[in-house]
């Protein structure tokens, strides 16, 4: 599954084998993001994240920082698929 590109964001959901996969993916995710200074908007039930991206400071549009963040996170994905 990739990111949709949809009322200016990028949006993607990724589910796991259970609530501690979920849980540990946003942990990491939470790491990078904050190495980068860029904060997702995202939600988690059980086993599910959803996460969008979007650049508040740019006029809530995508930009390249969001793109970029979205293959950090693609990476961290490939570790828990």
């Amino acid at each position: 599954m990739s990111w949709n590109h949809t009322n200016n964001k990028l949006h993607r959901e990724f589910t796991f084998a259970d609530f501690r996969q979920a849980f540990a993916f946003m942990t990491e995710v939470a790491f990078a993001a904050e190495k980068m200074n860029h904060h997702p908007e995202w939600r988690n039930v059980y086993n599910k994240v959803s996460i969008e991206l979007t650049s508040h400071d740019a006029g809530n549009t995508v930009t390249e920082r969001d793109r970029k963040l979205a293959e950090t996170i693609d990476r961290i994905f490939t570790r828990y698929a």
